[in-house]
């Protein structure tokens, strides 16, 4: 969603003069955390030529967790200063004085387990923070996963200006991925994912709580929750191009009475600035759905389509260098993670990091290679496939085995892939305007030659080309002298990509910047590899800046680090304004 500078109340200003130096330093002795500042020597940049912004790293907390999940979503509350990450390696939320954006720091963690519910149940311990959204008054909403993720989850509340003591909890949907808050402030949007079990013996519908808040900062009650499912769409009623696949009945441990509900996994939400409509990405179904948060209704659902790729080329292989072509009779599924939204002359728009998902569990898994086709029962390629251009390239490309098959069922006449490896610009009602093509995978692979593709856990190259690149996973949108810019996190090789989508139809690229030191490789090193593993960011605007220049705040889950990024105004010969 689009983050704009907030109007401050008459609270939110009396707590930001109450959190004074003295206080926050009092906090931090009582609850110490460790900060470094774990900022690489020489972070790889690329920008446009004449580009408009920089980003330069200044600033990170590391938690000292690699490769555990350790920083994920990010939000910051300007009132206090104050910096929410979470920590799913940990099952919590870390708040961190962010007053010194080059130098943040734990103040403490906020509690969610223990916290009594306001049906009557209690979030155990085993239970696992999976994101945070804080309004201007400091309510804060966690949204919390059962330690039986089939289980339904809960949305904890906390007090922004607090020392961490929970104000009370909802119950809402399974596996409740991800939370924001409408700009109104007035409810909490849950994407409730709702993935099956392992072994598939239980897989639970997806849906959307919608949560009315208190006017005040304090816990809603569970009358407040309503949820959007999907029964709705059952059968006939599924829009073309959404996929459903690889259920209950796919793994053979049962016949669902509602299947496309409990195919349909919400796990990202943008809300439009009317506060009236949410939109909810369905990422392994390929499609969004539009919540109408009046009524906590699913309105409608639209395909995302797909990429294709005997027209926007892409690196299909891991074994072949860097070879960005075009291939015949393959597309790709966009399956984006995160979406944002915002309005340009009274129409909204959505952006979404098209960073592509799998169904890949013991009980059933859509994975196979172009390679596999024809053996261990698998039916084959059609032969008009195989006897396509470069179809022998193709032979490490991950793709799925739920699409593709011809009218008879008996060969594959189209290959189906995953992730768009960019990002794509849509109306509200599906139609896509732009997308950036191959611009990222160009753009990484003359940046960093001999990185290009590479994992995040480990330094190498072109190891990830058969599996989705550099996997666009998170993005937010901010204004920055009356232009709107896209902040997008590449999971995989990392950093931050920034695109200019001031104009919906002609996004921009302006620069990227990752603070990783590709010479360092392996486990044993990654404490010194920098960043690694984009998942969240946020946007902070100049007005509500510590240091009144805007930020980019990121979350990264391998290195378990959170990265504050000084957004960088620049003169058209590149000298940053002010010089």
């Amino acid at each position: 969603m689009t983050r704009t500078a907030p109007t401050r109340t008459p609270r939110a200003a009396a707590l930001a003069a109450s959190l004074s130096a003295a206080a926050v330093s009092a906090l931090a002795v009582l609850t110490p955390g460790s900060a470094s500042a774990g900022l690489v020597d020489e972070p790889v940049t690329s920008s446009a030529p004449g580009a408009a912004l920089s980003l330069a790293p200044l600033g990170t907390y590391e938690t000292g967790v690699l490769d555990e999940s350790a920083a994920e979503i990010v939000e910051h509350w300007a009132a206090g200063q104050r910096l929410l990450v979470v920590n799913a390696a940990q099952a919590k939320v870390e708040v961190l004085d962010a007053s010194d954006p080059a130098a943040p720091t734990k103040l403490f963690d906020l509690q969610t387990t223990g916290v009594v519910s306001a049906d009557g149940s209690f979030v155990p311990d085993g239970a696992v923070a999976n994101s945070v959204a804080v309004r201007e008054d400091g309510l804060g909403v966690v949204a919390v996963e059962a330690p039986d993720k089939t289980d339904a989850g809960w949305l904890v509340f906390f007090d922004a200006a607090g020392s961490g003591g929970a104000l009370g909890a909802v119950r809402v949907g399974a596996l409740p991925d991800m939370v924001t808050l409408t700009p109104d402030g007035a409810r909490a949007v849950v994407a409730n994912e709702g993935e099956p079990a392992e072994d598939y013996s239980v897989d639970p519908e997806g849906s959307v709580s919608v949560v009315d808040l208190p006017r005040v900062v304090r816990a809603a009650t569970q009358a407040a929750v309503r949820t959007a499912g999907f029964h709705a769409f059952e059968g006939a009623a599924l829009p073309a191009g959404i996929r459903v696949y690889g259920g209950r009945a796919d793994a053979g441990t049962g016949t669902p009475a509602y299947p496309v509900s409990e195919n349909l996994e919400p796990e990202y939400v943008t809300v439009d600035q009317t506060s009236r409509t949410a939109y909810v990405t369905l990422q392994e179904a390929n499609g969004v759905a539009v919540v109408d948060l009046r009524s906590a209704r699913v309105s409608d659902v639209w395909s995302l389509g797909t990429v294709d790729r005997s027209r926007v080329p892409f690196d299909a292989s891991d074994r072949d260098g860097i070879a960005i072509r075009t291939y015949a009779d393959v597309r790709t599924f966009r399956q984006p993670d995160a979406i944002a939204s915002y309005r340009v002359r009274g129409t909204t728009y959505l952006v979404t990091a098209d960073e592509g998902d799998t169904r890949d569990w013991d009980g059933y898994s859509e994975e196979i290679r172009v390679g596999d086709l024809g053996r261990n029962g698998i039916e084959p390629a059609c032969a008009a496939v195989k006897a396509g251009d470069g179809f022998a390239g193709l032979s490490r490309l991950k793709i799925t085995r739920a699409d593709g098959l011809d009218p008879t069922g008996t060969c594959y006449e189209t290959l189906y892939g995953f992730g768009g490896r960019g990002i794509s610009v849509f109306t509200s009602d599906g139609r896509l305007v732009a997308d950036t093509g191959d611009e990222i995978e160009r753009m990484t692979a003359a940046a960093v030659p001999g990185s290009f593709n590479s994992d995040h856990a480990t330094s190498s190259f072109d190891n990830r080309s058969d599996d989705k690149g550099p996997e666009p996973e998170g993005v937010t949108l901010g204004k920055v002298a009356g232009r709107t810019y896209a902040f997008v996190g590449l999971e995989r090789v990392g950093g931050v990509v920034v695109y200019d989508v001031t104009e919906p139809a002609r996004p921009r690229f302006v620069t990227w910047t990752d603070n990783r030191d590709f010479s360092v490789s392996g486990t044993t090193d990654l404490a010194r590899a920098g960043d690694l593993g984009p998942e969240g960011l946020a946007f902070i605007a100049a007005d509500d800046s510590p240091n009144g220049d805007p930020l980019v705040a990121v979350g990264n889950e391998v290195s378990g680090t959170t990265t504050l990024f000084d957004v960088e105004r620049l003169r058209p010969h590149g000298h940053r304004v002010g010089e």
